[in-house]
């Protein structure tokens, strides 16, 4: 059923949701963008309907919910550990179809990965049920529908922001009894169909085929545009890699905190091992390490679909911008002529092309 609910009501609709759920949405922080006089759009708990940034695309990605950048996971003594505890609420998301559809990638890396579940992402990941946020006709940097990522139904509720009023659809029975003296309407979510920007996946169908990708030009150029700074991996409702690192409270440094902190493939030492041992000592492998595993690795292990949503923070993020989607296009026309035998682009040419994108 499909309600027309004004935006007073909502707001007393969420007050009863609030006696059992947080719940978060994107929101407004007032000059803490990147920028001077910018503002900051990222996921944090909501008190009324108006905190909801509907119109816009947030910074960062509902991701930080239940996989914050560091989080405690238990605390020790030199003869036990206890573990950290979370809040007794159920958790209401505010999300985007390509950001529901990201939360099913992480899913697969921290619940299905290898035969053992990770038990801090899964006691929250338990907990939480979507409210689905229409894009309306979505934002220059997305290319969802390219990675197919557009559309879900994986939500509870979905709404639909008009002026002073809110359509929502109720699919969950736990909610209905909130609506039912709301005035019904004929409403269902509408998805993107089309993006401003496309993308190519290339078609890697031979180890033959990727050891020549390894050695492409076009993974040189990021040598002097990248800064490796991980903007791009903080962002990506899909990264996630994370380091583990003990906080010692006392002197004897027997009693203290283990914590998790997320990782970026981007960072110089990310591989760095002991002694001094780096797998992916430049910026360019780091970027062919990030562009495979996005748009092949994964889909080659977990064979649904690939981990990129296509959701465009990371372009909107990055600090050089280095536009993800025109990597992997480039990417795509570095195959073709593989596969075709002919010349792949120097690092000048690829240069050119991307500055010209």
């Amino acid at each position: 059923m499909s309600y027309y609910v004004s935006v007073k009501r909502m707001n007393e609709i969420l007050k009863e949701l609030q006696k059992h759920y947080k719940v978060y949405a994107p929101m407004r922080f007032e000059k803490r963008g990147r920028y001077s006089d910018t503002d900051l759009i990222r996921y944090a708990e909501i008190n009324s309907i108006e905190d909801v940034v509907y119109d816009e695309k947030s910074d960062f990605s509902p991701k930080e919910v239940i996989y914050p950048i560091t989080q405690a996971l238990f605390y020790f003594t030199e003869y036990e550990y206890m573990e950290s505890k979370v809040d007794d609420k159920k958790i209401l998301i505010f999300a985007r179809p390509c950001d529901i559809n990201g939360f099913r990638r992480l899913d697969t890396i921290f619940l299905k990965n290898g035969g053992t579940e990770d038990i801090y992402y899964k006691r929250l990941r338990e907990k939480i049920k979507f409210i689905l946020m229409e894009c309306g006709e979505g934002w220059d940097t997305c290319f969802c529908v390219s990675m197919g990522s557009n559309k879900t139904d994986d939500y509870s509720l979905a709404v639909r922001f008009e002026n002073d009023n809110i359509l929502v659809e109720v699919k969950d029975d736990e909610f209905t009894n909130l609506f039912v003296d709301e005035k019904e309407i004929e409403f269902t979510p509408e998805f993107v169909t089309s993006n401003p920007t496309k993308v190519n996946i290339p078609e890697i169908d031979s180890q033959e085929l990727l050891e020549k990708i390894y050695d492409l030009d076009m993974w040189k150029s990021y040598n002097s545009r990248c800064i490796s700074c991980g903007a791009c991996n903080a962002v990506c409702i899909t990264c996630s890699c994370f380091n583990t690192l003990d906080v010692i409270y006392t002197e004897n440094g027997k009693v203290g905190e283990r914590r998790r902190v997320q990782a970026s493939c981007m960072h110089e030492d990310f591989t760095t091992m002991a002694g001094g041992l780096g797998f992916r000592k430049t910026a360019g492998e780091r970027m062919r390490f990030r562009t495979l595993h996005k748009i092949y690795d994964y889909k080659a292990r977990f064979k649904d679909e690939h981990m990129c949503v296509g959701c465009g923070r990371c372009d909107e993020r990055c600090p050089e911008l280095i536009s993800f989607s025109t990597t992997i296009n480039r990417l795509y026309d570095e195959v073709e002529k593989l596969k075709k035998g002919e010349a792949t682009q120097t690092i000048e040419q690829t240069a050119s092309t991307e500055e010209v994108k």
